[in-house]
C-alpha cells in the first residue's frame, strides 16, 4: 500500500512492504545527490540497566564488517566513490545514514544492507570501539557541563533508561561482549522494525522499487517483537551537586515535560508540545532569547546561557541552564527560576509572541533544505508514531499557540517543585 502527501513543497510517498518495513520517499532534483537514513525502532531507550551503552558500541563496530566484507573493504568500497556511510544510536532509534550521487546510489545502498542485515561486530574492532567508549566516559566525568546533565537526568528519571547516557558506564560497557550484539541484532533488527527515507534525484516509485529489491526478501521472524516495558518515571525534586575546582559553576533548572506524543493523545490539554516548543525558543535560544538579554547582557551573570526540550518518544523534560562565575552561583540559580516562573505569571506581548514564532518556524524550515535533512526528518516522524503528515501538523501547532494557552501550559508543567543542578567550587555551589 502506497500513500502520498504533500510535504517540503514536493510529494512524499509512504509504502509498507509485505515484510513490514516502512519506506519513505520523494524526489529532490536539486542536486545530483541521493541520501538515505535507514531508521531501526531500538536505541538506548530499550537496554537494561546492566547493558546500557550497547547501542552505542554495535554503533561503532557496525560498519567494520559483515559476512561478505572486512572492514577494509567496506571503506574503500565507499570512499572510492566519494560516498559516506555511518552508524549511529541515539535514545530512541539506531541509525544507518549514507550520501551518495545519484548514479551510486544502488551501489552503495546494497552496501548499506550488508551492513543492516549481516553485521559480524569482529572481536578486534570491538575492542577498539570499547577503549574509545570508556575514553568518552572518562572524559565526560571531568567535564561540568557533562556531570551537571548526568546529575539532572537521574533525578528526572531516577530507575527509567533516560537517566542514563547513552555511552552507558564504564562498568557496563567493559563487560560487553560479541555476544550481547549479536542477540541484539538478532532481536530487534529485523524489517517490520525498521523505516528507510530516501531523498534525492530519484523517482520515489524507483526508490521504493529499489529498496524491496534489497531487503524485500528479508522475512520477519515468527515471534513478536519484545514488548518494551520501562519502569515509571518518578522525578525527585531537589538538587544535586558535585564540588569541583572549575573556573565557573553550572546552573541548571529541569521540569518533568510531555513527549511529543501528548499533544495526540490528551485532547483535554491540547497542544502543550507546540507550546513548549514555542517556550523553549523565546526563553533560551539565540542571542535575542529572554535568558540571554536578561541573564547575561543587562545583567552579566552569564558566561553561556540556554534552554532546552528534547523531542522525545517517550517523556521528556524542559531545562535552563547556566555557566557563571562561581561567586555568582546562587543568584543565578535565583534568575533562572524567576524567569521560569515568569512564564507562568506573565503572559508574553504580542510582539515577543511573533517573534518567538518566527524565530522557531524559520529554524523549523533552515532545518528542512538538505536530502540528508528532509530524510531524517521523515524518519524521525515515522518512528515517533506521528506519520509523514506531521510536519504540517507541527507548523499549524506552532501557529495556534496563544499567550494564554502557552501561559496555561507552563502552569501546568512548571509549577511543582523543580529538579536543579550544581556543578562548580564547593564554597560556591554548598554542600550536596
Amino acid at each position: 500500500m502506497t500513500e502520498s502527501v504533500l510535504l517540503f513543497q514536493r510529494h512524499v510517498y509512504r509504502s509498507v512492504l509485505p515484510n513490514g518495513l516502512v519506506v519513505l520517499a520523494t524526489e529532490n532534483a536539486t542536486a545530483d545527490i541521493v541520501s538515505a537514513r535507514i531508521f531501526v525502532r531500538v536505541g538506548s531507550l530499550w537496554e537494561r540497566p546492566e547493558q546500557a551503552g550497547l547501542s552505542h558500541l554495535m554503533a561503532g563496530v557496525m560498519t567494520r564488517g559483515t559476512d561478505r566484507f572486512s572492514s577494509q573493504e567496506i571503506a574503500e568500497q565507499v570512499e572510492s566513490v566519494g560516498a559516506s556511510l555511518s552508524a549511529d544510536a541515539g535514545t530512541d532509534y539506531f541509525l544507518l545514514s549514507l550520501k551518495t550521487v545519484t548514479a551510486d546510489f544502488p551501489d552503495i545502498f546494497n552496501l548499506a544492507a550488508q551492513v543492516l542485515r549481516s553485521p559480524t561486530f569482529p572481536d578486534a574492532e570491538l575492542e577498539l570501539e570499547r577503549r574509545l567508549t570508556i575514553q568518552s566516559i572518562c572524559s565526560q566525568q571531568e567535564q561540568p557541563f557533562a556531570i551537571a546533565m548526568e546529575q539532572l537526568r537521574h533525578l528526572l528519571y531516577q530507575n527509567h533508561p533516560y537517566a542514563l547516557s547513552s555511552l552507558g558506564t564504564e562498568a557496563t560497557v567493559a563487560q560487553l561482549s560479541r555476544v550481547d550484539l549479536q542477540a541484539h541484532h538478532q532481536t530487534y533488527f529485523r524489517p517490520d522494525n525498521i523505516v528507510v527515507s530516501v531523498v534525492g534525484r530519484l523517482d520515489p516509485a524507483a526508490a521504493t522499487a529499489l529498496v524491496e529489491r534489497v531487503l524485500g526478501d528479508w522475512q520477519a521472524p515468527a515471534t513478536a517483537l519484545p514488548t518494551l516495558t520501562l519502569p515509571p518515571i518518578a522525578p525527585q525534586p531537589g538538587s544535586a551537586r558535585t564540588p569541583q575546582d572549575t573556573q565557573q559553576s553550572i546552573v541548571m533548572v529541569g521540569y518533568p515535560a510531555p513527549s511529543v506524543s501528548h499533544e495526540k493523545q490528551v485532547t483535554s490539554e491540547p497542544g502543550a508540545y507546540s507550546a513548549l516548543k514555542l517556550l523553549n525558543t523565546y526563553l533560551g535560544n539565540g542571542l535575542s532569547s529572554r535568558l540571554f538579554v536578561e541573564l547575561r547582557e543587562k545583567r552579566g551573570l552569564a558566561y553561556e546561557v540556554s534552554a532546552m526540550y528534547p523531542t522525545r518518544l517517550a517523556e521528556s523534560y524542559f531545562a535552563a541552564y547556566m555557566g557563571t562565575a562561581p561567586e555568582n552561583t546562587s543568584i543565578a540559580l535565583n534568575g533562572l527560576q524567576q524567569e521560569i516562573d515568569r512564564l507562568c505569571t506573565t503572559l508574553l506581548t504580542p510582539e515577543e509572541l511573533q517573534a518567538a514564532k518566527n524565530k522557531l518556524l524559520g529554524q523549523y524550515a533552515l532545518g528542512k533544505q538538505t536530502n540528508s535533512q528532509i530524510a531524517q526528518a521523515l524518519g524521525w516522524y515515522e518512528v515517533l508514531g506521528l506519520g509523514i503528515e506531521f510536519d504540517t501538523q507541527f507548523q499549524d501547532g506552532i501557529n495556534a499557540v496563544t499567550a494564554e494557552s502557552a501561559q496555561a501550559v507552563a502552569r501546568q508543567f512548571f509549577t511543582t517543585p523543580p529538579c536543579i543542578s550544581l556543578v562548580g567550587p564547593a564554597e560556591a555551589i554548598g554542600k550536596p
